[in-house]
């Protein structure tokens, strides 16, 4: 036998290559098909607001004209760009904290009858109660730092998590839990290998919900006082109607919760790809 015959790789299977190519060819279609339309509204939505700002059926400072609002966005980068940081900070750990305690709650209520009972009613009694009433007593108690409006963007962000993850520890199969104590598992052992993962689906639409209600939670508590943030900012400028910065703070904070939800959405599909949404998603690109 020769050398080159020993050394030699064989060479890949015909149209393994065409496989590939033509696998990447359709993710990049499907990526097309489902960003074309968000981008085509907003593309209308925007031809429509210059259209009336250029005819100028409304005053200038009712409503900036597209240019004008970008060109403050653009002088104004580092300005924005200092209280944006602060209210996505404060969003980010109401958020933590809210998906935290909630999980907590949700998981305890859904092993006690008499703690779901006790604590269910009083959170929906809080959830009804408008947020931007009771901010001014968190002020008053906590000052105008940052605490107030950390704890605003928990309690909205708060009941979509328990809501959500209650609904998915519940719905987990209860052959599945029988199976589990038939084979001898533990308590802890069911809950963490069949209940807490099968609760996942259930959990990551609240939290697609509570991390948007977060971005709203820290404005409104920037709202009432605080001296950064884009709350801070919105309300600058509409004390000076400045309504081009006033529209530049509420596309930055749009932009912020939009942000958030994408990486909500890209951590679930990192994280289930095997839910029966995400083949839904393939069985109906394929027909």
């Amino acid at each position: 036998m020769s050398q080159s015959a020993i050394t030699r790789t064989p060479a890949p299977p015909a149209g393994v290559s065409e496989r590939a190519q033509r696998g990447a060819a359709e993710r990049l279609g499907e990526a097309v098909e489902h960003s074309w339309r968000p981008f085509a509204l907003l593309l209308v939505c925007l031809v429509a607001w210059w259209s009336v700002s250029a005819a100028g059926l409304v005053e200038p400072y009712l409503v900036p004209s597209p240019g004008a609002t970008l060109d403050v966005m653009a002088t104004k980068s580092g300005y924005l760009w200092h209280h944006s940081w602060v209210t996505t900070y404060e969003t980010l750990l109401g958020f933590v904290i809210a998906v935290v305690v909630g999980v907590l709650a949700a998981v305890v209520m859904v092993y006690s009858s008499t703690v779901e009972k006790t604590l269910y009613p009083i959170l929906l009694f809080a959830q009804v109660i408008p947020k931007i009433a009771i901010a001014p007593l968190f002020v008053v108690w906590l000052g105008f730092g940052i605490a107030p409006k950390i704890l605003i963007a928990v309690l909205i962000a708060f009941f979509p998590v328990v809501i959500s993850m209650v609904t998915g520890l519940k719905s987990v199969d209860p052959e599945m839990i029988q199976l589990s104590q038939t084979m001898g598992a533990s308590a802890l052992q069911t809950f963490v290998k069949i209940r807490f993962p099968a609760s996942f689906p259930h959990l990551f639409s609240g939290l697609k919900v509570a991390v948007t209600l977060a971005v709203t939670g820290a404005v409104v508590g920037e709202f009432v006082g605080a001296n950064e943030g884009l709350g801070y900012v919105i309300l600058q400028a509409n004390g000076n109607l400045d309504t081009p910065m006033l529209f530049a703070g509420l596309l930055v904070m749009s932009l912020i919760g939009v942000v958030l939800f994408v990486i909500v959405e890209i951590t679930e599909k990192l994280l289930l790809p095997w839910h029966a949404s995400r083949r839904g998603d393939a069985v109906s690109t394929a027909y």
